[in-house]
Order: structure tokens, then sequence, then C-alpha cells
């Protein structure tokens, strides 16, 4: 009796426990909890367009109607270097020596002409900012003669930036309160009257913090979803208003990288480099700039233009924003001097452009892949990158080398159904892939 009534006792007790553990989710059904795709800020892509390369006169319009070509490169933020009449006094070409901050360049043409250009940039879903030079003018601004006191002076003579070789402008004074006021205004003149979205700002390191703040401030009084991108890889301007910085370090990484530099050194960079951005905020990470193209091209930097093209790839999958600057899409060769008009022939290098076009549409088509933080691994001489949201799959792959290698995918991703996103197939990642010099794969699973 006492053997029997143990056993009531026990299925009474372990009663609740069994129906308690049926509403438990079986393992198929908690592996989709875990699979749910969590939202992704969209990708966003700069192209940095210097007017000089694109006509020797109405540079304006010829952008303009190349905006399906720029475009097609995914681009979403279309970067107009100085547009702004340039100075002649002690000047030696650079369009960031400004005469007018409220003037077009006439030689590259009009303000209706501007915004033209910005209309049908925006009808294409790009965003437009403009080149802004706060820290200096030309030496025939009206400024100079109208407010001498809104220049650096010694001994009451005004002089250029110290610390540059920069003779052809002259160093604005951010102590006067009524300069700072007059830039500001400058700035917002052009988004109300062309309707632009917003500034890449020049030499932002030489211009105190605390006008950024102020400046940034004002301008979203006016356009609160301002764009605002500082030429620095200080963390310091994103406290001032600044969204996007430049990828500075990441870029003296890549270039190590393709010079045989360590792969995993290259991670550890990239990496750190990540963790010191606040939340919301973003770099800008580029191959080259128009600073940069003007010493030497990519295909000089990184060895071929073949490598230059892998270190893009790396650049647009590895996370943050990539920057393609005008030229970069046909393999240009040469030093590029921005102070002097070299008009590109864009059909000079199809297979080259044909190439960007089919990596950026990849980079776009796989983004709701990306969140979190990429899993990078090193294999042998290859950068892979993986990327993961719920379901979704993001596989690169790319040979840093110039040498045909044979690459073991990670375990976990061999055999997985996958699209190639520069074939369009869909098919089974190998276990093992031949991978030629400076070539590269992008496999995405939705």
């Amino acid at each position: 009796m006492k053997f029997l009534y143990r056993l009531i006792i026990l299925a009474a007790l372990c009663l609740p426990i069994d129906v308690a553990c049926q509403k438990q989710p079986i393992p198929d059904e908690k592996e989709k909890e875990e699979e749910k795709t969590m939202p992704v800020e969209d990708l966003v892509v700069f192209y940095e367009a210097n007017p000089k390369v694109f006509a020797s006169s109405a540079a304006l319009s010829a952008i303009s109607e190349r905006l399906p070509e720029i475009k097609k490169l995914g681009t979403t933020i279309l970067w107009l270097m100085p547009i702004n009449r340039l100075g002649s006094l002690k000047s030696v070409g650079s369009p960031y020596c400004v005469r007018d901050y409220k003037a077009v360049n006439p030689s590259y043409g009009t303000n209706e002409d501007l915004k033209s250009l910005v209309t049908k940039a925006h009808s294409m879903g790009m965003k437009v900012v403009m080149d802004w030079v706060a820290n200096h003018t030309s030496w025939d601004n009206a400024w100079i003669t109208e407010h001498p006191e809104w220049y650096t002076q010694e001994n009451g003579v005004i002089i250029s930036p110290k610390g540059t070789n920069w003779a052809d402008v002259a160093d604005l004074n951010y102590d006067n309160k009524d300069m700072r006021a007059a830039m500001t205004d400058a700035m917002i003149y052009w988004i109300k009257e062309i309707g632009i979205d917003g500034y890449r700002c020049d030499a932002v390191d030489y211009v105190p913090v605390d006008y950024w703040t102020e400046a940034i401030a004002a301008i979203r009084k006016t356009k609160s979803d301002a764009i605002m991108l500082a030429e620095s890889s200080d963390m310091k301007y994103f406290n001032a208003g600044f969204d996007y910085a430049y990828g500075w370090p990441y870029q003296n990484a890549l270039k190590g990288l393709f010079g045989n530099g360590n792969i995993d050194a290259f991670y550890t960079k990239v990496n750190s480099e990540q963790a010191s951005l606040p939340e919301g905020k973003h770099l800008m990470r580029f191959i080259t700039n128009h600073d940069q193209a003007s010493e030497n091209a990519p295909s000089s930097v990184y060895g071929s233009v073949s490598a230059s093209i892998a270190a893009h790839v790396i650049t647009s999958f590895i996370g943050e924003y990539p920057l393609i600057y005008s030229s970069q899409e046909i393999g240009y060769s040469k030093p590029l001097n921005f102070f002097n008009v070299n008009v590109m022939d864009w059909d000079s290098n199809k297979s080259v452009t044909e190439s960007y076009q089919k990596i950026m549409a990849a980079a776009l088509e796989s983004n709701g892949a990306r969140y979190g933080k990429p899993v990078l691994s090193t294999i042998g001489k290859c950068v892979c990158i993986w990327w993961k949201n719920g379901p979704k799959g993001l596989l690169v792959l790319v040979n840093t080398s110039n040498t045909t290698l044979t690459a073991k995918i990670p375990m976990e991703r061999a055999g997985e159904k996958m699209k190639d996103l520069l074939t369009g197939e869909e098919t089974s990642v190998p276990s093992v892939v031949e991978i030629g010099p400076y070539q590269y794969k992008i496999w995405y699973k939705q």
C-alpha cells in the first residue's frame, strides 16, 4: 500500500512538470526564434565627383549627364568637390581656394545648373553634399578688404595657415564672431537656395571644434537631416554633430595588407577602429581619394588595377561605408592632379567599370545580411568575411596576393546553398576553392 501511495504521489508531482515541458519550444522552434532577421541600416556609398575630370567647361552639366552611370556604382551620396568661385591672386589652381562662398565657379556652370544637377540626383535616389572650405579663403576674397579682422594676422599682416605650405590661401580668424556667423550663413545659403543635403568639410582639424558644434546646430535648424562628413579620423568630431568621418587608419592598414602585410594585423586595426565608433556614427572607407590620387594612382598603391579592385571589394564588404573617387571606376593608372583639368574617357576601360558595377550591385543586394560585426577569418593570403543576420548570410573571399591559391572554406559555410552575386547562379559553396591572383568571390544566402 505504501508503495502504491508513493507511486500516486510521484505521478502527481511529475504531472505539472510534464505539462510544463510540453510547452517548451522544441529544438527546431527555438532555432527559428534565433533566426529572426534584425533590421539593418541601408548601405551608404559615397561618390566623389571632381568636376575637372568631367569637362573642361560646363562641368556641372557634364556630371548631371553622367548621373545614370554614377548611380550604377551604387551611389547614395554624391560629393561634389568645391564648386565655389575660385581666387586668382597667388592661385595655383586649387579648388580649395575660395573667392566667393555664395557663387558657383563660372567655368563649371551656374546656380541653375547646380540646382538642375541636385534635382536630378534627388529624383534618382541620391543625396548631394558640397565640399566646404571653412579654414581659409583666396587672397582676392572680398572679405579681405571688407573685413581684414576676420583673418589671422601677425604684426598687422594677414598670413597663410600656419604649419602648411598653402601660400595660395589666407587663414581665417575663428576668434571673430562676425566671421563665424558669415561662414555659417554661407553654408545655410546653399541648402536654402539649391536644396543640397549637407557638406563634406575640408581640413576640419584646422577649425575650432566649438565652431563646428555651433554651425551644425544652426544648419540642422534649417535642414534637420543634413549630412555632415568630416575630413578627419578624430572621433571628437562626432560629438560636434558630424555623421561621418574618414577611415584613415583603415586605409593605411589596407595599403600595408597589399604590401605583403599580415591579414590578422589588418583585422586588428579594422576591429579597433570600429570599436571606437559612437553608436549611430560611421566611417567613410576608401582605397583612394582626390589627395592620394594626385600623388599615386590606385594601381601603383596596391600593385595593379586588379589589386586595387580587390582592395575595393574588401572596403565595400568589411563594414562601414565605401567611397569611389571619380576615375577609380575606369582604373585610371596615372596620378591625377586635381588642380588641373584632365577629362576622363569613361569608356576607356569598360571591363573595370563593369567590375565596379557588379561589386556595388552585390554590396547593395546583400545589405540585409549585415548586422552587428562580421566574422573575419584568415585563409592563407585570403581575406574571408562572413556576415549573418537571421537566416541571411554573406560570405566574401578575396585573394590579396598575385598568385593563384587553393583556399579551404570555413567548415560551417561549406556546402551551404547560396547565390553567387557575381554570376547570379544559385550554388553550393565549395569546401575548397581555387582563387586566382586578386580574385574575389561573393556569396549571399537570403
